[in-house]
């Protein structure tokens, strides 16, 4: 010992690595290698997209997310799945109306008329006593 302070204690790991521990007797976590959940703070930055609009869309349940303890968060490859629902698909492209399309549009509106303009139910339509319509 140079310095005159104690040296932190190690710990020995599962898999043969020795561990230090912090001036306090806490271990220093290794870093996550795994994807971290993202904050209201983050994905709204990463989307430009308010926080407010997030909290909304979470209550919604219109953005998948996960609440831990109160808190909400998200995984970021699930939002990529779900931003990728969002992109435009192949549309096919509408085929010009033939000349018969246009005579089934002509026998459906006139089926429409008939039923409006005609009296149902063995009603009719009779002027007003006053003659005031």
């Amino acid at each position: 010992m140079l310095s005159g302070r104690a040296q932190p204690p190690h710990e020995t790991l599962a898999y043969g690595r020795e561990r230090k521990k912090g001036a306090r007797g806490c271990r220093k976590t290794p870093p996550v290698m795994e994807a971290m959940l993202l904050t209201i703070k983050d994905l709204s930055r990463q989307l430009n997209i308010k926080p407010s609009t997030l909290y909304l869309w979470a209550a919604q349940g219109k953005i998948p997310c996960q609440k831990i303890h109160g808190l909400i968060r998200f995984d970021p490859e699930v939002i990529a799945i779900w931003l990728r629902s969002f992109e435009p698909t192949h549309a096919t492209v509408p085929q010009a109306p033939t000349h018969n399309s246009a005579l089934e549009v002509d026998r459906v509106i006139e089926a429409a008329k008939r039923a409006v303009y005609t009296p149902s139910h063995g009603e009719t339509n009779t002027p007003s006593p006053t003659g005031k319509e």
